[in-house]
């Protein structure tokens, strides 16, 4: 099995802790990746992305908890052009594809 490069992995366990609302948030591999000379624009880059991700996620649950304790205004759910299987791009204007 191949290993993944150390500062991928402190990127997706910073994206996962934001993500995730860990109560950490990442906040330990921050330090990690800029003392491996990780850039500022790609933490910053996936800081983003995994906020996205995590708000996305909290309007979608907060939709389909509206759905089902209002049926009466029930809406049809906003989809993106794939069919909803993935988050739409930030307000920066970055995929998170």
């Amino acid at each position: 099995m191949a290993e993944l490069h150390s500062s991928i992995v402190s990127l997706v366990s910073l994206a996962a802790g934001i993500a995730s609302n860990h109560p950490a948030m990442g906040q330990c591999q921050l330090e990690r990746l800029r003392k491996m000379g990780v850039r500022e624009e790609q933490i910053a880059a996936v800081i983003e992305i995994a906020r996205h991700i995590r708000d996305e996620a909290a309007e979608k649950l907060d939709a389909a908890f509206d759905a089902a304790s209002y049926p009466e205004q029930e809406e049809a759910p906003a989809e993106s052009s794939d069919g909803g299987s993935c988050c739409s791009t930030t307000a920066s204007g970055r995929s998170c594809r």
